[in-house]
């Protein structure tokens, strides 16, 4: 765990240890939406044995708006690190994090089988913007999961059971 120390001020003028999160897991996690971001403007299908791909755009607009909340979790995440006293809201890293798996798991859904073909008869095949969406999409569910695993603002001094934390 990659916990960092700082001290801070109590109200009776004394110091005391804080423990943060580190910027790793929000650095990762920032590295895996501006990779999910690009992917959209990839071409993401074609169809089998034709020059006539189309984006991520194009395809499906689950695709941007998977992107663009990505882009929101990342900036609420860095709002976070600053004002939170740990550095992070385990809610909110978890909720990005949830969120990464689902772009995960609807890119490979879609590298299996593009979706938006079947009703207009068309084969198609993935191509580049799939994948980059996919490893994008993992960067960011994985970045979440190490920022989440760091320590957060509520919680109670390690080491201490519930009877002292409530003191």
């Amino acid at each position: 765990m990659s916990d960092h120390q700082h001290t801070t001020g109590t109200a009776d003028g004394a110091t005391r240890l804080t423990r943060r999160a580190g910027s790793a897991g929000l650095a990762t996690t920032a590295l895996g939406v501006v990779l999910f971001n690009v992917s959209p403007f990839l071409q993401w299908v074609d169809r089998d044995g034709a020059s006539d791909g189309r984006t991520g755009y194009e395809t499906d607009s689950l695709v941007p708006f998977i992107a663009y909340l990505g882009i929101g979790l990342v900036l609420a995440m860095a709002y976070a690190a600053k004002r939170a006293r740990r550095g992070q809201h385990r809610g909110l890293t978890l909720t990005s994090m949830a969120v990464g798996i689902a772009a995960t798991l609807q890119t490979v859904a879609f590298a299996l089988n593009p979706m938006g073909g079947l009703e207009r008869g068309d084969d198609l095949v993935a191509q580049i913007g799939v994948y980059v969406g996919i490893l994008g999409a993992a960067v960011w569910a994985i970045g979440s999961g190490l920022l989440a695993r760091d320590v957060e603002g509520d919680d109670a001094d390690r080491g201490l059971g519930h009877e002292h934390a409530a003191r």
